[in-house]
């Protein structure tokens, strides 16, 4: 609706600054007739908006308008208001904060958009966390707050998942929480992007020295595409893997507790116990792996290698164990 895009041309100016009407038409997704259109509308309207050409040009308020809260709609307040935790907000100290901004900004509703918040604190409530979680120690937060803040560069000593401990020196850019998981983001003396798992980190040293930031880096950017790459890269070194079981109803529970949404029950359990499911496993190691957990509660239908993988693996693992007993008696 117009109104919804006049509404944010001006919270994107007022939260942003300066912007260009080709942007702003991105942004949108209009054209930028559209948005010399709109910006018409909003100066009869009497907002003071301005424009102004040439290469420091753009789209602009005066410096001095604020925007209310009045023109908030429904799901807006709904989007401001659902509960949510606030554990990475607590990591960098920041959760009494978080309540006293939520805090403020309810005061500022009407009765009506404070009553639609209730509703919404009281029927949705978003928990970031996976299940069995645990909490990774994040002794040098605020070491790296302090870099990132003040575009420091950094000294850390990190252990990497396929090697010993490695000392890196970096342009401490910026700090992301996944599912509570913190990474620190810099860049190396080569201009190379890496992410470094905070939990992962044994001595963080922030230097003295300052750099000077990229200015079209984009954190949220970065993140995204750094993402998209992990995900390919394993995807390429660690091919999904897929097989078809019978497992007993001892076992069932395993897979939409492990599993939702990548298995397929094939057949409902028989009079025995047993059902067929297909599964999607993240390589033939973790199939292997996973199915030796679940021990007699499971067969390997297909495919035959991963049959032959596990049961060789139970023989050697039995093996082991006799040959440990015997050494015990002896």
């Amino acid at each position: 609706m117009r109104a919804d895009r006049l509404l944010s041309i001006v919270l994107l100016l007022n939260a942003r600054g300066r912007q260009t009407a080709r942007g702003l038409a991105s942004e949108l997704g209009v054209s930028e007739r559209t948005v010399y259109r709109d910006i018409e509308a909003l100066s009869v309207a009497g907002v003071p908006i301005y424009t102004q050409a040439g290469p420091e040009g753009g789209v602009f308020l005066d410096e001095h308008y604020r925007v209310t809260l009045t023109g908030l709609n429904p799901d807006q307040v709904r989007a401001l208001f659902v509960s949510s935790a606030v554990g990475p907000l607590r990591d960098l100290g920041l959760a009494n904060a978080h309540q006293d901004s939520q805090l403020k900004l309810f005061a500022a509703l009407s009765a009506a958009q404070r009553a639609e918040a209730e509703r919404m604190r009281q029927r949705i409530y978003i928990d970031p966390t996976l299940w069995f979680q645990v909490a990774e120690g994040l002794d040098f937060m605020p070491e790296l707050q302090r870099a990132v803040w003040e575009d420091r560069r950094i000294v850390v000593e990190y252990h990497a998942v396929e090697s010993d401990w490695r000392r890196r020196e970096l342009d401490a850019y910026g700090l992301v929480a996944k599912a509570n998981v913190w990474y620190v983001i810099g860049r190396k003396s080569d201009g190379a992007w890496r992410s470094y798992r905070v939990g992962r980190l044994r001595a963080v040293e922030v230097l003295e020295a300052r750099f000077e930031r990229d200015p079209g880096f984009d954190l949220m950017a970065y993140w995204r595409e750094a993402c998209g790459a992990f995900e390919r890269e394993s995807l390429e070194r660690y091919p999904t893997y897929t097989a078809t079981l019978r497992v007993h109803a001892d076992a069932d529970w395993y897979f939409p507790g492990f599993f939702e949404g990548r298995y397929t029950r094939l057949s409902a359990a028989d009079a025995t116990g047993w059902s067929t499911l297909r599964v999607t496993f993240n390589s033939a190691d973790d199939a292997r792996t996973r199915l030796l957990g679940l021990g007699t509660a499971v067969e390997v239908v297909e495919p035959a290698e991963l049959a032959r993988a596990v049961l060789e693996t139970a023989r050697a693992i039995v093996a082991r164990g006799e040959h440990a007993s015997r050494d015990a008696v002896a």
